[in-house]
């Protein structure tokens, strides 16, 4: 392949992927965005693989890497639960932070990418390859850790180390040190050590900054992650002199960062405290044991109840939750709120911006159920109607239904918006148990006068309820 019918690829497929996030930015559009994405990827696969940078040689390797790869998303896609999809996409975050690192020490100790510059360019050259190792360095042990946290296999409470913004402070004046000294080196052998010590600091860096950060705002780091993904395979394009790798990386940076943003902001969150590690905030800091205990009593209530109330309510507001999720109830909601809108009862969908640990997770569920999209609404558009609202409905949330965010001030999640279903005539909250959510901390919410608790599985009694509504 020529370099012109190359460029011309990468210019399609860049176009490809430009259309693929505009497609994704709606629910009736997402599969068209996500085909566009497809094929954009094929096209900038091929068109690498068969461009003039790679000689017949290095077919049999890269056939090799691409058999193994595919035969491992295959696998994942095909085995990966839906409400494992949060620490996947963490997982997969880390790779890319890894490959970044490891392309970045190929191409310094490669002499035929170093030898073609001198003067200026080898120290612009030099400063790609010190970026983009470390921020592939910070992207893979962030989120390892990320992962981790999501999975359970690590705490969800932050960990704040004394005087950890000083050491964070201090990490980076020494990674700007060895940046230059690195850049002053004169051989390979030399320029080693420095790149080293600052892939040895970043890694640390990484790991610290995701640990500081509670399990409340995880989904902020998923995110911000992903930004952070972005810009260090766009770093590696500059390495490279791939104008699909700067161009496709810069999408990937600069979305992720603005969805950060924008999921900062629906949390009431600062975006730097958060990616800082909760600096100059102290949301997100772990309750105080032998804190204030909710005061009320808990109200059980059966299947049969449930259905009688929904039965006889006019106006319905369920909120789905992670663990919707994790019982793989949706398709069940579905034909619940088909049979009381066929009766004539409103039902609409509350989602909070970051349900289910992660952007959208409750969308795709409700979506792939059939639910109609236009009685899935955000939080924003409900939260005025639960006063006029018969049953509020909450089906495997906690954190995103806490009124403890807006009257609890030493609360971990206070000042997080959430969906103010206390405000309903009554509301339902569907649980396995009286147990914490995600952020470990106790809900009022459970023992407010106005409210009954459903506890099992969700999709046992979800279809139970079922049952009841249509005898």
């Amino acid at each position: 392949m020529s370099t012109t019918l190359a460029t011309v690829s990468y210019l399609g497929a860049i176009i490809l992927f430009i259309l693929s996030l505009g497609g994704l930015s709606n629910p009736e559009t997402s599969r068209r965005g996500n085909l566009y994405g497809i094929i954009g990827m094929t096209i900038a696969v091929l068109a690498t693989v068969f461009g003039p940078q790679v000689t017949a040689a290095g077919y049999g390797w890269i056939v090799g890497s691409l058999t193994v790869g595919a035969a491992i998303g295959l696998y994942a896609a095909r085995t990966v639960k839906m409400t494992q999809m949060p620490e996947l996409v963490a997982l997969m975050h880390s790779l890319v932070g890894l490959a970044a690192v490891l392309v970045g020490f190929a191409n310094y100790i490669d002499p035929a990418a170093a030898g073609q510059f001198s003067g200026a360019e080898k120290t612009i050259h030099e400063v790609e390859i010190y970026i983009g190792i470390l921020i592939g360095a910070v992207t893979f042990s962030g989120s390892i850790i990320a992962f981790g946290k999501l999975s359970g296999k690590i705490s969800g409470k932050p960990l704040l180390l004394p005087a950890r913004h000083w050491i964070n402070l201090v990490g980076l004046l020494v990674v700007i040190w060895f940046g230059g000294v690195f850049i002053n080196t004169h051989s390979v052998s030399e320029g080693m050590t420095p790149l080293i010590v600052m892939t040895v600091i970043a890694l640390l860096f990484g790991i610290h900054m995701v640990m500081a950060i509670g399990g409340a705002d995880m989904p902020v780091v998923v995110s911000m992650l992903n930004s952070y993904s972005g810009w260090a395979a766009a770093a590696t394009g500059f390495m490279l002199s791939n104008d699909l790798l700067i161009v496709t990386g810069a999408l990937v940076g600069s979305s992720g960062a603005i969805l950060s943003y924008i999921m900062c902001k629906a949390m009431n969150r600062h975006f730097i405290a958060v990616i800082a590690g909760g600096f100059g905030t102290e949301g997100g800091t772990p309750a105080a044991p032998g804190g204030a205990q909710p005061a009320g009593e808990v109200v059980p209530i059966s299947a049969t109840e449930t259905a009688d109330l929904l039965g006889e309510a006019k106006n319905v507001i369920i909120v789905p939750g992670y663990g919707m999720a994790v019982a793989q109830a949706q398709h069940t909601v579905y034909e619940i709120t088909r049979f009381l809108r066929e009766k004539g009862v409103n039902v609409r969908f509350g989602i909070h911006p970051v349900a289910g640990r992660m952007p959208g997770h409750m969308n795709v569920l409700l979506a792939e159920a059939k639910v109609p999209y236009d009685i899935v609404q955000e939080m924003d558009e409900l939260n005025d109607d639960f006063p006029q609202t018969d049953v509020a409905m909450v089906i495997g949330a906690n954190d995103i239904v806490n009124p403890a965010a807006q009257d609890d001030p030493a609360s971990p999640i206070a000042g997080m918006p959430v969906l103010e279903v206390w405000k309903a005539k009554t509301s339902i909250v569907m649980k396995r148990s009286m147990a914490s959510g995600y952020a470990g901390v106790d809900n009022p919410l459970f023992y407010k006068d106005n409210n009954r608790m459903l506890f099992g599985d969700a999709k046992k009694m979800l279809d139970e309820v079922l049952v009841a509504l249509k005898s």
